[in-house]
């Protein structure tokens, strides 16, 4: 391929990121952990379901994050403590039609790893880097 091919190729790929919306890429069917839950078995949730972080949700709606780093920051005596004493409350979250334009920059400018997606308060998703990267390399076949 010579350069003019990749400009071309470059720039069919950025059109079609720009079509692309939170509910086009997000893990629908998430892992997720209570508030009342205590934070070692959220650690081990995350442990058993290799994810670095869980939405915390009391019924469906979204009321926090918890994450390992979270869990490993708060040290050993966190793991007694119930999810509520740990998680973040204050969240960023995406709604399903939410640009993919616009999640990537949030996540790029905060340094965030996943970006709950909500409907009406309820968690309906979860836009990961690794969904993102899957999303991207499917955008050359």
């Amino acid at each position: 391929m010579n350069p003019p091919d990749l400009n071309i190729q470059g720039n069919r790929i950025k059109i079609m990121i720009g079509k692309l919306s939170a509910q086009d890429i997000m893990i629908r069917e998430v892992h997720v952990t209570g508030p009342t839950d205590l934070v070692a078995a959220a650690k081990l949730k995350m442990m058993r379901c290799n994810v670095g972080g869980l939405p915390v949700v009391d019924e469906k709606r979204l009321v926090g994050i918890i994450t390992h780093r979270d869990v490993l920051l708060a040290g050993g005596e966190a793991l007694g403590l119930k999810v509520n004493d740990l998680m973040s409350k204050e969240l960023y979250v995406a709604e399903p039609e939410t640009p993919i334009k616009e999640i990537t920059k949030v996540m790029a400018d905060k340094g965030y790893q996943r970006i709950p997606v909500v409907e009406n308060g309820n968690l309906v998703g979860l836009i990961t880097q690794s969904s993102l990267i899957r999303a991207l390399a499917g955008l050359e076949d």
